[in-house]
C-alpha cells in the first residue's frame, strides 16, 4: 500500500515550472482524506496562486487508456482521485526546452502542477481511475489549443503499456509529430502609452517580438466600458502603463485637475480591476511628487506618500490602487529624460540660442533616462523579482536642476557661468501662469532594486552620452 504520510513538498522537474507535489493524505478503517488543493499551505510552499476557476474530471474504466498529449492556453493542477496514473509531460513552449520530456507515476499521493503550453499526457494503469484537474481559464472552443502525437520519436515516451494494446482515440493518435507543431509563445506583454517617451523607450528594449504589443490611447482607451472584452486578457501575463497625464503645473487648473485624476485614477483603476480578475502582471510607473521632499534621506519605497500638488496627489491615488493588484510592481522614479522635449534639450536650445536661463538650485535629485527606466522594467519581468514597490532612477551623486542645466551647457561647448540659480520660491513668483508644488528633495534610495541584482547607470554619464 502506498505510504499516505508524506509532507506537503514540492519537487521541480527538468521542464521548467512544471512541479510536481506530494500531498498529505490521512487513512483509517473508513478510507483516507486529503486536501488536493489549499490555497494557503500552497502558496505558502511556493507555489503561486494560479487561480483556478474549473475543475474538471476524466473517469477511465480499463487499464491502459492513454490519453494526450494536449497543451492549452491555460495552467492545470493534475491529480488522481482513485487509481494510478503514468504521466507524461511535453514542453511544447518557445524557447531553449522545447521538446523537453518529464514522466512519473500519480497517485492520491502526489499531485503536478502543469504550467501552460507544456504538454499533457497519461495514461492508467489501474481501472477505474479519476483523473482530476484544476484550470484557470474557462474552457472555450475559441482557445488556441496545441497537440503532439503520443507516439512521438523525438518525445520517445517510454509508455507502461505499448501504444498499440492502449486505449486511444483515433484523434489523438492523429496528433502531428514534434517537428510539425508550432511552439507556444509566451503570454503577451502590453505596453500602454506607446507613444511617449518611455513607451517609446521600452519598444526600443523589448522590440517587436511577436507576444510584445504596443497599444495608444487610440488602440485602448481605459476608460471604456467595454475595456473587459477588448482583448482576450488571459492570453497576457503583464500589462505595463507608460500612459499618464504628466502636465505638472497644467493640473494645478480646472480642466487639467480633471483630466488629471481621468488618466492617473480613474483609468488606472479599471486597468487594476481587469489585471486582478485576469491573474496579470501590472507595471505601474510612478513619481518621485508622491512625497512632499522635505526628507533630509533619500526616500526609500516604505516611506509614507504626502503628495503636495494635483499631479502628485493623483500619482499617489493611483499608487494606492495598484498595490491592490497581486501581482504588480510599482516602479517610482525622478527627472525623467527620453526623446522628445524635455529639460536637457531645452537647456542645449537655450545655449545654441545665446539665452541665459534661470533654474532653480534648491531642488535636488537624480536624472532618470528612459532607456534605464526600460531596463530596470525589464529586469524587474525577467528576473521576476518579488512583487511591490522598487524606486528607479539613474544612479550617482545628487545634483540640482541648476547643476545640470550648467553640464548641459559645458557638453554642448558653452559656458556653465552663463546659468543663474534661483530660489524655486523665486522661480514661482515670476511664474506666468499656474506654477504646482515641487519637491524639493527628489532623491530616491535605490538600494531594493540594486539588491535583485539590476545596477543602475550613473545619471551623469548618461547625461553626457545624451548630449552626444
Amino acid at each position: 500500500m502506498t505510504d499516505y504520510g508524506k509532507p506537503l513538498q514540492p519537487t521541480s522537474t527538468s521542464i521548467p515550472g512544471l512541479v510536481v507535489w506530494d500531498l498529505p493524505v490521512h487513512g483509517d478503517n473508513r478510507g483516507w482524506f486529503k486536501e488536493n488543493w489549499q490555497r494557503e499551505k500552497m502558496t505558502a510552499a511556493g507555489l503561486e496562486d494560479f487561480g483556478p476557476v474549473q475543475n474538471n474530471i476524466s473517469f477511465n474504466d480499463a487499464v491502459g487508456t492513454t490519453r494526450g498529449i494536449h497543451a492549452e492556453p491555460w495552467d492545470k493542477w493534475v491529480s488522481v482521485a482513485t487509481g494510478r496514473i503514468f504521466g507524461a509531460w511535453v514542453d511544447l513552449r518557445e524557447g531553449p526546452t522545447f521538446g523537453a520530456v518529464y514522466t512519473c507515476e500519480i497517485d492520491p499521493s502526489r499531485a503536478i502542477f502543469v504550467p501552460r503550453g507544456v504538454g499533457n499526457a497519461y495514461q492508467t494503469l489501474e481501472p477505474d481511475t479519476a483523473y482530476t484537474y484544476l484550470v484557470n481559464d474557462h474552457w472555450s472552443p475559441d482557445a488556441s489549443y496545441t497537440f503532439l502525437n503520443l507516439a512521438d520519436e523525438t518525445a520517445a515516451i517510454a509508455w507502461p503499456i505499448p501504444l498499440d494494446r492502449a486505449e486511444l482515440s483515433a484523434k489523438d493518435a492523429a496528433h502531428p509529430r514534434l517537428a510539425d507543431v508550432t511552439p507556444v509563445a509566451p503570454r503577451k506583454t502590453l505596453v500602454l502609452g506607446a507613444n511617449g517617451q518611455l513607451g517609446r523607450a521600452l519598444r526600443a528594449e523589448f522590440g517587436d517580438a511577436a507576444h510584445v504589443e504596443y497599444a495608444t490611447r487610440a488602440d485602448l482607451d481605459l476608460t471604456a466600458p467595454d475595456l473587459v472584452t477588448a482583448r482576450r486578457w488571459r492570453d497576457y501575463d503583464t500589462v505595463i502603463n507608460a500612459a499618464a497625464y504628466t502636465a505638472v503645473d497644467a493640473a494645478e487648473t480646472p480642466e487639467g485637475r480633471r483630466n488629471a485624476w481621468a488618466a492617473n485614477v480613474t483609468a488606472v483603476g479599471a486597468l487594476a480591476r481587469l489585471a486582478a480578475a485576469h491573474g496579470l502582471t501590472l507595471v505601474h510607473v510612478s513619481s518621485d511628487y508622491v512625497f512632499d521632499g522635505t526628507g533630509s534621506r533619500p526616500y526609500t519605497e516604505q516611506d509614507a506618500l504626502c503628495p503636495l500638488g494635483v499631479y502628485g496627489q493623483t500619482k499617489a491615488a493611483g499608487d494606492a490602487i495598484v498595490a491592490t493588484v497581486p501581482r504588480h510592481y510599482i516602479v517610482r522614479t525622478s527627472w525623467v529624460i527620453g526623446e522628445g522635449k524635455n529639460f536637457v534639450r531645452t537647456m542645449a536650445s537655450l545655449a545654441e540660442r545665446g539665452i541665459d536661463p534661470k533654474v532653480v538650485d534648491d531642488q535636488t535629485g537624480r536624472l532618470t533616462f528612459t532607456s534605464d527606466l526600460a531596463r530596470g522594467i525589464h529586469h524587474l519581468l525577467s528576473t521576476q523579482a518579488p512583487h511591490g514597490v522598487y524606486n528607479v532612477t539613474g544612479a550617482g551623486e545628487p545634483t540640482t536642476w541648476a547643476d545640470v542645466a550648467r553640464r548641459v551647457f559645458e557638453l554642448t561647448g558653452y559656458d556653465p557661468a552663463r546659468v543663474t540659480g534661483v530660489s524655486t520660491d523665486d522661480y514661482f513668483a515670476a511664474a506666468d501662469g499656474p506654477v504646482a508644488p515641487r519637491p524639493r528633495n527628489s532623491v530616491l534610495d535605490l538600494g531594493k532594486i540594486s539588491d535583485t541584482g539590476f545596477t543602475p547607470t550613473d545619471a551623469a554619464d548618461s547625461l553626457a552620452d545624451y548630449v552626444s
